[in-house]
This record gives C-alpha cells, structure tokens and sequence, in this order.
C-alpha cells in the first residue's frame, strides 16, 4: 500500500522530484500527514462578471472571490479514514485576504484508480483529477467531469456554470520551498481566479485530520 496519489499515477511518482513525492506521498500507509505554510504573491479573479460564479463557490468554500498581494495562507494535508472507510487525505486552504478569513476546501480519496476531488463544506462536488509529471519534476493537476450531489439528487454538472482547473507544483532546490501555480477557467466566460505563490511543509505523524478541516457531510457516491 501506498498514497492514493502513489497508487493513481503509479511508475511515473518515481519521476517527482525527492520532495514531491514526500509530499504527495503523506497517506495512512506511510503515517504522515504535513502543514504548508507560506504566502500567495497573487490571488487574482477574472473581469467584474465572473464574481457571480466566485461569489455562488464560497458559500460552501469551493471557491474564493477575494484578490490581494503577498496573502499568507495555510494548507492542511491530513490523511484519515471517512465514515465510508475510504482513505481519504485533506487539501484545505486557509487564506487572511484583507484582514479577512477564506477558505478553499477540498479532500481527495482514490476510486477505481484515479483520484477523486470533493470540493466545499459538503463534499457537493466530485471532481475526476488528471495527474502528470513535468519535466521538471513538478506535478501538473487538470480537473475534468463533475458531479454534483446533495441528499437524494445527483447529476453531471454542466461545465456551463462551473470552471476548469490547472495546478502546477513544484519544488525549488534553490530556495527550498514548494512553489504553486492555480487558474480556474470557465468554458465560455475564461479566466475566473488563479494564484500564485510558494510555500515550506512540516512533517507529523497521521493522527488523523484536526476537527477544523473536516467536511461538514461527507458524500459516499464517487
């Protein structure tokens, strides 16, 4: 056994850099989880009709309308087994944008070997994820179909009304920090919201996720 990221892009994990692959490597199997602390040089959003779309995301945390330079933030990455017995590892996203609090909240389990993004409070939305490896050993993430869930409904929702996403990750040797790179683009309407910044990681054991980053609901259809 190995992180579900591990297992989702099997022989080309060995192609991340060191620190890559110890990041993305933090799982129940390897018993650790890490905290990246750092700061966003950019947290930028499209044109004044995008912030529809930005304003509907964070009500459940999907999605963050503010901008600003040089905003500290927090990710937590804990690795814990949801109520459905599926190992399932923590991306929540803590930003101070203008004296106030936003959150991005996202948590990941493997299915079927691909890993499956839920994003928000309420794990509302499945996400498939794209994984590949750069030449530079960085890891580049492309969001693809969604489905939207909340009590009995459940639906592919229509790309119309949400966005796209492209992250890139990478770690420097010369500054010893890892550096992020994030766009989400809609079909029709374009640039939505993207940052851009670096952060360093601490290591601790899994001892599951702080009740802090928890979802809300969790949702057991993939």
């Amino acid at each position: 056994m190995t992180s579900i990221f591990a297992r989702a892009m099997g022989s080309d994990f060995d192609r991340l850099h060191p620190m890559m692959q110890r990041r993305f490597g933090v799982g129940l199997d390897e018993g650790q989880a890490c905290v990246g602390r750092g700061v966003m040089s950019e947290i930028r959003r499209g044109p004044w009709w995008t912030v529809p779309f930005l304003q509907f995301g964070k009500l459940r945390n999907i999605l963050v309308p503010a901008v600003g330079e040089n905003v500290p933030f927090t990710i937590w990455n804990s690795p814990y087994l949801d109520p459905f017995g599926r190992e399932t590892v923590t991306f929540v996203r803590e930003y101070e944008v203008g004296g106030r609090s936003a959150r991005f909240d996202a948590t990941m389990i493997l299915h079927d070997g691909r890993v499956i993004d839920y994003l928000g409070t309420h794990q509302h939305l499945a996400v498939d994820l794209d994984l590949k490896v750069d030449d530079d050993g960085g890891l580049l993430l492309r969001s693809g179909e969604q489905r939207f869930y909340e009590g009995p409904v459940g639906f592919r929702f229509p790309m119309l009304f949400s966005g796209r996403a492209t992250l890139r990750e990478r770690f420097d040797d010369t500054d010893g920090r890892f550096h992020v790179d994030m766009r989400v683009d809609n079909d029709r309407f374009g640039f939505l919201f993207g940052y851009r910044g670096s952060f360093t990681c601490e290591w601790m054991p899994a001892s599951g996720a702080p009740p802090h980053v928890f979802p809300r609901r969790h949702e057991s259809r993939v």
